[in-house]
């Protein structure tokens, strides 16, 4: 799918098997392999675009959101707390693989991680949600995992649906979004990148103006804002002080996040949710948004993560 300078095409042209709901997107460069997530049925996957050689893993619980550290370990946020994951052969994660590394005291039932990345310092970053999301409960939040301090504080309460982690090139803003139905909103934080600190949040984006949710978000190397319009499809990206100015028509309804990779990183990957009704051909799978924008290799966790063997 090609038109006015975008080229759209399946990452897994073959793969008959949609996702149920693909999220997280992650490019190593180390690897030039992108992985993702399958939330609902505990899956992780690898897919190497220029061979096509795909991997997968299933773990004994859900995986939201991820990273590594520069050994390759698996830095997981999942349903009940965050995880250092060893990797071996693709296949079923044994419990051995995980060490526990915190767990937040979730203050509802049903509560798991969402959307989740590191900062560029290699800090890790996730918020949590209320899994069923037509409770509208406001319970979730956003917290900070790092090598000093362990998991912090909740340092953005009063979420329904969080989502659209980003920094920017910079590392003077955050971003950071609600794609509830009943919120729809993207903010603004100052960042002080030393510390790792929040302040001065400020409302960005309004998406209740737009098509569509704002689900997971990339930022590119000028510093604009892409976020997945969820029920949308599309992607909408905003430059800094939050102006829409490029908006790309997706084949599916439910883009859940983007992620630049490639060898110039000049590629942005797509997962998305299929939904239980009226699903098209094309929901539920990863697409590469080749759109003449660059972006910014994702940083690896800092810390050093326990390793066990497998």
């Amino acid at each position: 799918m090609t038109g006015d300078g975008v080229c759209i095409e399946r990452l897994e042209p073959s793969r008959e098997t949609p996702h149920a709901v693909g999220e997280s997107p992650l490019w190593r460069a180390d690897e030039q392999a992108l992985y993702w997530v399958d939330i609902p049925v505990r899956q992780l996957h690898r897919v190497t675009p220029a061979n096509g050689e795909h991997r997968q893993w299933t773990f004994p619980e859900q995986v939201a959101c991820f990273s590594f550290d520069t050994a390759g370990t698996l830095l997981a946020a999942c349903e009940t707390g965050v995880f250092a994951v060893q990797l071996g052969a693709p296949g079923d994660v044994a419990a051995s693989a995980w060490t526990r590394l915190a767990a937040p005291e979730f203050p509802a039932s049903g509560m798991r991680f969402n959307d989740g990345r590191c900062d560029r310092q290699g800090r890790f970053w996730a918020g949590t949600m209320v899994a069923d999301m037509s409770l509208a409960s406001d319970a979730g939040s956003l917290y900070r995992f790092d090598a000093k301090d362990g998991l912090s504080a909740q340092l953005v309460d009063g979420l329904v649906t969080q989502n659209g982690l980003g920094f920017s090139p910079d590392s003077r803003t955050m971003y950071l979004s609600d794609s509830h139905p009943t919120v729809r909103r993207v903010w603004a934080f100052d960042f002080d990148a030393d510390s790792g600190t929040i302040r001065n949040r400020r409302l960005f984006v309004d998406m209740n103006q737009y098509p569509g949710r704002p689900d997971g978000a990339a930022v590119d190397a000028d510093g604009c804002y892409w976020t997945c319009a969820n029920d949308g499809s599309r992607l909408l990206r905003f430059t800094p002080v939050g102006v829409l100015d490029r908006e790309i028509v997706l084949p599916v309804s439910k883009p859940s996040m983007c992620a630049f990779g490639g060898r110039d990183f000049d590629t942005l990957f797509v997962t998305s949710i299929r939904p239980g009704a009226n699903a098209n051909e094309h929901d539920g799978h990863v697409f590469a948004v080749r759109c003449g924008v660059q972006g910014l290799p994702e940083v690896p966790y800092s810390g050093a993560l326990p390793v066990r063997s497998v």
